[in-house]
């Protein structure tokens, strides 16, 4: 813990400004009352499911909360060179595009009906769901840092560093007891595990742990263009335009992507989403990110499917 706490007081001495911290507070708090007021994002947002205009929806959402938080941020630190800045305009446009069309993809519903006359269509909808990301983030991303990142040196926090590794799995650690106690919890087993009992297994002629094993590796899968995208591209990769800067509007983004999730959830994306962008920044790399999010989430899967909750 001390290479935590080390880390973040490093942080705070380069980039904390009292007056930018409330600034940033209150302007997630604007948005987080909007969204949670008007169910902006499952009601409004998701109300053009399979349409086009529903990434664009999700590009104006998410600018809005990203390009206000870089506002702020420039004015407190009297950066407004930022805005004159091409690569800035660049790396922000490849990162709100690519990730509006992944939060906006309704492709999978095609191909779930197509793929194997769609006698399986459930099954395949939710392992094409996670693995769209690969199509609409990662090979965005890949391309950008193949021909048109000037800086490039890592693939945006990609390689596996050890630094911090001993801390992430503390902290992982940490979880266990508190994942255990939710297991017992009838809303937590209502939701978990995410993987149901479909008619894949019989379609294939395997058995089910093989259909469930498949299923959750793409569901684990899914956190890593998360990571990626937020900690890698956004923080790592941003470090050469807005230095220790890039973690707070990375953070308020990182939020908005949760406002269809619970209130607390979409909370505590602030907390986790801000431990996780110093220690990218500290480490220059993504894999201790990896680590907690998929961790977190198989573990919150064994524990659904040690209580017999999945049929």
């Amino acid at each position: 813990m001390k290479l935590l706490w080390q880390d973040l007081r490093t942080h705070l001495r380069l980039d904390f400004r009292l007056d930018l911290y409330v600034a940033t507070a209150l302007w997630a708090a604007f948005l987080l009352t909007v969204n949670f007021s008007l169910n902006l994002e499952n009601k409004y947002i998701d109300a053009y499911q399979g349409k086009p205009f529903r990434p664009a929806l999700y590009f104006c959402l998410y600018a809005t909360a990203y390009y206000g938080s870089i506002w702020l941020w420039t004015h407190f630190h009297n950066r407004s060179d930022i805005w004159r800045n091409r690569a800035f305009w660049l790396r922000t446009g490849v990162a709100l595009i690519s990730y509006s069309l992944y939060a906006g993809f309704w492709g999978q519903t095609t191909w779930s009906n197509q793929l194997f006359g769609g006698q399986i269509f459930e099954f395949a909808y939710y392992c094409l769901r996670n693995l769209q990301s690969v199509l609409t983030i990662v090979l965005p991303l890949f391309l950008f840092y193949t021909f048109a990142d000037p800086y490039r040196s890592q693939f945006y926090g990609m390689a596996p560093k050890r630094k911090g590794l001993a801390l992430y799995v503390i902290l992982l650690a940490l979880m266990i007891p508190l994942i255990t106690l939710a297991s017992f919890q009838p809303d937590f087993l209502h939701a978990y595990p995410t993987y149901r009992d479909t008619n894949a297994d019989e379609f294939f002629g395997v058995p089910e742990w093989v259909t469930a094993l498949i299923y959750e590796l793409c569901y684990g899968w899914d956190f890593v263009p998360t990571e990626l995208m937020f900690r890698g591209f956004l923080v790592i990769g941003m470090v050469r335009v807005l230095g220790h800067g890039a973690v707070l509007p990375m953070v308020v983004w990182y939020c908005a992507i949760h406002f269809g999730r619970p209130l607390g959830e979409a909370i505590s994306s602030l907390f986790g989403g801000y431990l996780l962008g110093v220690l990218a920044l500290s480490t220059r790399s993504i894999w201790g990110g990896l680590l907690i999010h998929i961790g977190i989430a198989w573990g919150m899967e064994i524990a659904a499917f040690l209580q017999g909750a999945w049929r």
